[in-house]
């Protein structure tokens, strides 16, 4: 946001003090003796004014700042910014801090008062939360700084064009991190069950003993090496578990600021470091018209950064989404059976039914959980009291559609589909928490 100002104004104590002289004048011709204590005080506030003046205006660099901002900011967080000044006058100096913060905050006046004894230097701290994710661009730094007499100001300006990109919620990592994820801080109401089935993967040949499985013989090496070997497998444990977030116009519903959209990728970015933290592999994409963003599940020591890259970098113009388009990139780019991980959502049935296909489709090759969100807008209205026909007929709609997004979620179930029905401030927890249920279950 940058502003025009000057390098120095008059502050309004002296305008107001001109107006009262100028009031005593209008009444000196009424009472005589006021017209001499009026030419006393014009000269009384010219000398201080000449005064405040030198005060203010001795030196050029009596005020020292500096903006610190951080190496980017966490989207849908409060990140800080400081701002470090020093006071080389030789008297108490009352300030005031215009800073230029970028556009997207649309702040047109943001302003911090504060004052600074001699030869001291003070930090101050305010906090931004952007809803979006890009670059935020700074411009100047102003201070203006004037004495006791608050009769002229000077301007002194600093840090001017100043950039820092916002990230998906970074800072929600660190919370999910410092919970140390394990069984016991975010399995909540979750028992041992019975493993569904198991995956195996090759580890080595060798030859056969009494008890080995049959049906693992090698009938290759067997014909080599003219003695019967067997493969031999172990457990698999690092399944593949991608996050696919819709970036289509459904996803471009706000709430607190920010979108559906940026609630999934700051969603994704947890769960992907829950996911390689549980020794599986985590990939990502988005998708609307086409595949994009899209980062291949694996476990190596950089995933996590070409993640985070990879969420930075979701655009969108919000259009439909083609998940019959979906579908055909998943067969193609995903040949393994993995746990698909779907940030959509449907406000009707019918909306579903358009996409049904398609999701029953992607469930047969991959376990697939579609999560989407409840409309907390209309719980708010049904939790209120009717005192009104309109208001009945609000209620009455808003449980319509409330009662759909649960017919939602049973017909997903009815055809083997998971399904997470949550709210934007749950959607982290509620993920995680599914995917250690299905992990736990080993159905994938």
């Amino acid at each position: 946001m940058k502003t025009f100002l000057k390098p120095f104004y008059i502050q309004p104590r002296f305008f107001y003090a001109g107006i009262g002289i100028v009031v005593l004048f209008g009444l000196s011709y009424f009472i005589p003796v006021l017209f001499n204590i009026a030419q006393l005080l014009i000269l009384v506030l010219a000398v201080l004014f000449v005064f405040d003046f030198i005060l203010v205006f001795s030196g050029k660099h009596k005020i020292q700042a500096s903006r610190v901002l951080p190496d980017k900011f966490s989207n849908g967080d409060k990140n800080d910014v400081q701002i470090n000044i020093s006071n080389h006058y030789p008297f108490l100096v009352y300030l005031e801090i215009i800073d230029e913060i970028p556009e997207q905050f649309q702040k047109r006046d943001f302003k911090i008062k504060t004052s600074i004894p001699s030869k001291i230097t003070k930090q101050i701290t305010y906090n931004l939360r952007p809803t979006e994710r890009g670059e935020y661009h700074f411009g100047d730094l102003n201070i203006y700084s004037h004495s006791v007499l608050n009769l002229v100001a000077k301007r002194f300006t600093f840090n001017s064009g100043a950039m820092v990109a916002t990230y998906p919620s970074f800072k929600q990592l660190k919370k999910f991190e410092l919970l140390n994820i394990n069984q016991n801080t975010l399995e909540y109401g979750l028992k041992k069950v019975r493993r569904l089935g198991h995956s195996m993967e090759f580890e080595q040949i060798k030859e056969y003993v009494l008890g080995d499985d049959l049906r693992t013989i090698n009938w290759k090496a067997t014909a080599k090496r003219n003695n019967l070997m067997v493969n031999q497998f172990q457990d698999e444990k690092s399944q593949p578990v991608y996050c696919i977030i819709d970036k289509g116009r459904i996803m471009k519903m706000p709430f607190e600021g920010l979108s559906l959209l940026d609630y999934a990728i700051n969603a994704t970015l947890v769960i992907s470091n829950v996911v390689l933290k549980k020794n599986d592999k985590a990939g990502v994409f988005s998708f609307s018209k086409n595949l994009d963003n899209m980062v291949v599940a694996e476990r190596r020591s950089t995933q996590m950064q070409l993640i985070l890259e990879a969420l930075y970098n979701v655009k969108t113009n919000f259009f439909e989404s083609d998940f019959g388009r979906l579908y055909s990139n998943l067969k193609r780019h995903i040949p393994h059976r993995s746990l698909i991980l779907m940030y959509t959502n449907f406000e009707t049935l019918d909306g579903l039914n358009r996409q049904l296909p398609y999701l029953k489709a992607i469930n047969k090759s991959h376990v697939l959980v579609v999560i989407f969100f409840k409309n907390t807008a209309l719980d708010a209205l049904i939790k209120n009291k009717s005192e009104t026909v309109q208001d009945v007929y609000d209620k009455v709609i808003a449980e319509k559609f409330e009662f759909e997004k649960r017919l939602i979620v049973n017909e997903l179930k009815k055809y083997g589909i998971y399904s997470i029905l949550t709210t934007p401030e749950q959607l982290t927890i509620d993920t995680i928490n599914k995917y250690l249920e299905i992990k736990s279950r080993g159905v994938f």
